[in-house]
């Protein structure tokens, strides 16, 4: 099921974990897990407005669990990594 947060900047995103249209069982859930862990799994995250989605990596609980603030921290974080110039930071 879609959860959907609202950033400052006024854009509403909607997150689905991965393959979620695949179907409930047991082995399509396995698909979203994140490899070698066991409780964390890829969830996609788009923005209105139809920009780019990214992937994030939450834990299980996320659509219930997770704070609207964590999620969004989440998914700017990586939106910070997939940015231009991000990987010259390092240097």
């Amino acid at each position: 099921m879609p959860r959907e947060v609202m950033d400052s900047d006024g854009i509403t995103w909607t997150c689905i974990q991965a393959f979620a249209g695949l179907g409930q069982d047991a082995e399509k859930k396995e698909a979203a897990r994140v490899d070698g862990t066991r409780n964390r799994f890829h969830v996609v995250c788009t923005p209105s407005g139809g920009a780019k989605s990214v992937r994030v990596e939450l834990p299980g609980d996320w659509e219930k669990g997770l704070s609207d603030e964590a999620l969004l921290r989440a998914i700017h974080e990586r939106l910070a990594e997939e940015s231009p110039g991000a990987q010259d930071s390092g240097r």
